[in-house]
């Protein structure tokens, strides 16, 4: 099964504030530089969607109320619908706060067959959240995502193993997973205009037209894909990026930005027991040109402190003068901590054991406990940690996640 809550943000929102209800929401910045986090169904009629720049979906539906995200409040809405995917099944695997993957496999003579298991699953939803999701039912993880979009909102869609290549076939090419805005036209340049013309298409001959490509296409659209549902994430880097309200150029203010994103960063490692041998920083430009540089430390890091230092000096190696409207920074090569590692005897620990003892501040008594002085007068909050999956890390004790 694949599970995807309808509208999330926007749905909480319109759960908490009844007076949303009915009305065309949009969940972001109330700023022409950010973008749409979520829409309600309301304001989609409208061409208006996720990921769409905030100015732009203010154009198409004026009337549209714009709501700041609540991040922490729709964590905590889906801690309580990963609770109940976990009811169903030991193999939960998670997409994003709000959708799933669930093996159900041999569940029969507990759920009843699939239309019924699928039944069960919303309704316990629904029960722990008043919130609707739709449900995609199939054998393959690929053709579950793509039915339970098929009828959004609150849909639930089945599509047998047999029926599958069958009913793929009408969809358009876009459907398939892989194919976005850039490789559309490369397909349709070939005649591809529907999922029935690459699964009439011959192998050879899509795989010299698109190389991997054509081979992946192929097999999703001939409803293949080995992929089974892990449980757990394999987490490649942590990274913390934003757009910023105002564009900046000047070093130091760069700096204040990525001073954030490494006290960000740095708590999420050490809260999931890892460790990282890498940092990379991102800056995007007022033109949208992405700068990246990286460098891998001489042994793993967890702190702040580490993570900065590096990227300090990734700043100057840039060369370019900006502005720019993004600034962030990932961690990568990750591994546990607890790993076999050559110490370094003359180490100083005591910057980590500040680290470690400001987290438990945060902890006890939450976000806004304290914060670095130069944020004063930034007005920034160096702890907010962002909207993440880090608390599906943990289930009864047993550690789910591991890094790659």
């Amino acid at each position: 099964m694949h599970a995807d809550m309808d509208a999330f943000y926007a749905a909480v929102e319109q759960l908490d504030h009844p007076e949303l209800r009915g009305k065309p929401v949009l969940i972001g910045p109330n700023s022409h530089r950010g973008v749409v986090l979520a829409a309600s169904y309301e304001a989609r009629p409208y061409g208006v969607g996720s990921a769409m720049p905030m100015g732009e979906a203010r154009r198409r539906c004026p009337q549209a109320i714009c709501v700041p995200p609540n991040l922490e409040r729709y964590q905590e809405v889906s801690s309580k619908v990963m609770d109940v995917f976990a009811d169903f099944s030991p193999y939960v695997e998670a997409i994003s706060l709000d959708e799933a993957f669930l093996d159900m496999s041999g569940a029969e003579h507990i759920f009843g067959p699939p239309d019924e298991m699928a039944k069960k699953l919303k309704a316990a939803v629904y029960d722990a959240t008043q919130l609707d999701i739709s449900v995609g039912v199939s054998a393959t993880k690929y053709v579950a995502k793509v039915a339970s979009a098929h009828d959004k909102p609150n849909g639930l869609t089945i599509v047998p193993h047999e029926d599958a290549v069958a009913w793929l076939a009408p969809l358009p090419i876009n459907r398939l997973w892989g194919v976005g805005k850039k490789n559309t036209p490369k397909l349709e340049q070939y005649g591809y205009r529907f999922i029935a013309d690459i699964q009439n298409a011959e192998l050879p001959v899509i795989e010299r037209q698109l190389g991997w490509l054509g081979r992946h296409v192929y097999s999703l659209a001939n409803a293949e894909d080995p992929r089974r549902v892990t449980r757990g994430r394999a987490a490649k880097s942590i990274g913390s990026d934003r757009t910023l309200s105002q564009d900046v150029s000047k070093t130091e203010d760069i700096l204040i930005h990525l001073r954030r994103s490494s006290e960000r960063i740095a708590r999420r490692i050490r809260a999931k027991q890892y460790s990282a041998r890498g940092v990379r920083i991102r800056l995007k430009t007022s033109c949208f040109q992405l700068l990246t540089r990286q460098r891998m430390f001489s042994k793993p890091v967890d702190t702040a402190d580490a993570l900065f230092g590096v990227a300090r000096q990734l700043v100057n190696e840039l060369n370019h003068a900006g502005p720019f409207r993004l600034v962030g920074m990932a961690a990568f090569d990750l591994s546990w901590r607890s790993d076999p590692l050559q110490l370094d005897i003359f180490e100083d620990a005591s910057s980590r054991e500040l680290e470690i003892t400001i987290d438990e501040l945060i902890e006890r008594f939450g976000s806004d406990v304290i914060m670095r002085g130069q944020d004063l007068q930034n007005h920034g909050e160096v702890s907010r940690k962002g909207v993440n999956l880090d608390f599906l890390d943990q289930r009864d004790g047993e550690r789910l996640s591991y890094p790659r």
